[in-house]
């Protein structure tokens, strides 16, 4: 059978690096074995699904180069065949109405509770009688559709991950809900256990891989198969992302949705690249790779049953050698809006200024967003120097030097490379001093520090912005 996958979003919140690394895994797979992958929305929790969550999903996928086969599809739109599939377990005998009000189960809660008992429903509306049924909804209650779950069984399954799993039927929490009836008396949309196995049987899914927190829904989810007379698919749960003290990653730790990583600098080579290693890894140690390239060897074989940590400074690492290796072009593409959105103005610069401006800076990128940072100067005056820049602006001898710079930048219509070598040259044997201490002020003169990018492009690039000499002049007042 031809292997087909799909990755389920809930479109309740943004898309989250969880349901990234999920689709990352399904993708590889889908690609490794020339399946089909689907993309299906599971919109049902109408409170919270937000269209604009649905498009964040969609343009975060896009972002990641995760493309889907087939869909999108979404489950609002798919309602008419749930509800005949309740109406179905109904008429088997294998659900059933249950009336029991908020009050009442929350003292079942309680009474658990106290016995030290684990939560569950104790399927007490499980027999009722017609009678006792039209008792209920003369009272006005509004009942809910559970599933039956037979009692003592264990289901079992071979995951693709984590081999042989098997779970008591006792320890799932009694019959669960699987659909809410509206004030009609109208079966209404279902719960996530049971429209997905609806979806899946449907769309023929042969492996669902997911995060090893559904592995209970996984056992609620077979049970619900078998009902609806349907062979489970394969499962594989992978593990949880977790954080540097071992607990479930989370907004405390700092971004979770792939937007945020986007808007942070991050590109999506290298963020699908660190997606792929959290849990996976290839058998030659390699950590630097395309999806396309981890596609052709990817196996469940590599990937991992203990939960996978997130570290920032392997995302950095790995967002950094991307950067370093794309060509100036690219790299220029991909910071300008990043420049834009800090407020530079670029309407004042043209391409191949920017262009150049890359080059200078992106050997020190590890982020896109790190590019406004190093190049503030060249785009807004600074403050103020800074207490190192300040005593090398000091003295008589500096001021000589500085005011050699101005001369000969006056005398200099068009600075490139060669001549602002051979000023620094001219000013050095004028001033009967060292090199270094002409190009010590320079840098102190033109960007207030005495840290940052190569001092000769950057005078370059600040002459041609026209800001080379009146910063020099600036700094005779020092």
């Amino acid at each position: 059978m031809s292997v087909r996958v799909r990755i389920a979003p809930s479109p309740t919140g943004n898309l989250h690096i969880g349901t990234a690394r999920t689709a990352v895994f399904n993708w590889l797979y889908a690609r490794n074995q020339g399946g089909t992958f689907i993309l299906r929305v599971e919109d049902t929790d109408r409170e919270r699904s937000k269209d604009e969550y649905t498009q964040n999903i969609l343009e975060g996928l896009a972002w990641l180069g995760i493309d889907f086969d087939e869909g999108p599809f979404f489950q609002t739109q798919r309602s008419d065949r749930y509800i005949a599939t309740v109406h179905k377990l109904l008429a088997e005998k294998k659900a059933y109405f249950c009336y029991c009000t908020e009050a009442e189960l929350e003292e079942m809660r309680e009474t658990q509770k106290a016995n030290k008992q684990a939560p569950r429903y104790d399927n007490r509306h499980r027999n009722l009688t017609d009678e006792q049924r039209q008792a209920f909804e003369a009272e006005g209650r509004r009942p809910v559709v559970r599933f039956i779950i037979e009692e003592p069984r264990t289901v079992a399954w071979n995951d693709l991950v984590r081999g042989n799993v098997s779970w008591s039927s006792s320890d799932l929490g009694g019959d669960m809900v699987i659909a809410r009836v509206d004030e009609q008396g109208n079966i209404g949309l279902p719960l996530y256990n049971f429209a997905v196995v609806v979806d899946d049987i449907d769309m023929q899914i042969t492996q669902v891989i997911r995060g090893e927190d559904h592995i209970a829904n996984t056992a609620k989810q077979i049970l619900i198969y078998e009902a609806l007379g349907a062979t489970p698919p394969q499962f594989g749960h992978t593990p949880l992302i977790l954080n540097q003290q071992g607990a479930k990653i989370s907004k405390r730790d700092g971004a979770t949705s792939v937007w945020e990583f986007r808007n942070m600098g991050y590109i999506p080579e290298a963020f699908n690249n660190y997606m792929a290693l959290l849990g996976w890894s290839p058998s030659d140690g390699k950590e630097l790779f395309t999806l396309q390239e981890a596609s052709q060897i990817f196996s469940f074989d590599r990937v991992n049953k203990a939960g996978a940590k997130f570290d920032w400074d392997k995302l950095n690492w790995i967002n950094s050698q991307y950067l370093h290796s794309l060509p100036t072009e690219d790299v220029c593409d991909r910071l300008t809006p990043f420049l834009k959105e800090t407020g530079y103005d670029l309407e004042s610069v043209d391409r191949q200024w920017l262009l150049d401006l890359t080059k200078l800076i992106a050997p020190s990128l590890t982020l896109l967003t790190d590019a406004a940072t190093i190049s503030k100067f060249f785009f807004t005056e600074f403050e103020d120097y800074t207490d190192e820049a300040k005593t090398t602006l000091q003295g008589d001898a500096i001021a000589g030097i500085i005011t050699a710079l101005i001369e000969a930048l006056k005398e200099t219509t068009d600075l490139d490379a060669d001549s602002a070598g051979e000023v620094i040259k001219t000013v050095t044997k004028s001033q009967g001093v060292k090199k270094g201490a002409v190009m010590k002020s320079l840098r102190a003169a033109l960007t207030g520090d005495l840290h940052g990018p190569e001092i000769l492009p950057s005078f370059v690039l600040l002459h041609r912005k026209g800001l080379a000499l009146s910063r020099l002049q600036r700094a005779l007042t020092v």
